[in-house]
């Protein structure tokens, strides 16, 4: 089986710099073979990817399905930088993903497709998921994830 590493690389991904926090929190944290990352914002380059609530009148879907894959880079980046190397994260276990949704809005599923989607990519291994649409996420951001993820032995 190929690296994670080397299946980033064929999917043409480059880690990202790991966001600084924005308060009194660490971006991720290991605890008996686990590392869970804190909620992981659509950020390129210190930008929001997408803003708003997604829905009518809002942000579009497809916007937030990407801005869904951008967090899931991100909690990646936080975890390899905890575990020392992204090799050494065997499989994503859990995603809790959050959407700024319109109250009309109830595909919140299909936005968080974006990260699960990513993650199959590059793990090739299902993982457990939560989707839920919130009224608002930190500086209007449309999409929020948080992983866990199991280490190597």
């Amino acid at each position: 089986m190929e690296s994670v590493s080397a299946r980033l690389s064929q999917a043409g991904y480059e880690l990202p710099e790991v966001a600084a926090p924005a308060a009194a929190y660490v971006p991720a944290v290991e605890d008996r073979g686990v590392i869970r990352t804190s909620g992981q914002l659509p950020l390129e380059n210190g930008e929001l990817s997408c803003i708003g609530a997604v829905g009518e009148d809002g942000a579009d879907p497809d916007d937030a399905y990407e801005a869904a894959r951008i967090c899931a880079l991100n909690a990646l980046a936080a975890a390899a930088s905890v575990a020392g190397d992204v090799d050494r994260l065997a499989r994503v276990v859990k995603v809790a993903g959050f959407v700024s949704s319109r109250p009309s809005f109830t595909g919140q599923a299909g936005v968080l497709n974006g990260a699960s989607d990513f993650f199959q990519d590059i793990f090739g291994t299902p993982h457990a998921r939560s989707a839920v649409g919130v009224a608002a996420l930190p500086l209007n951001a449309s999409v929020e994830g948080e992983v866990e993820f199991a280490l190597n032995n």
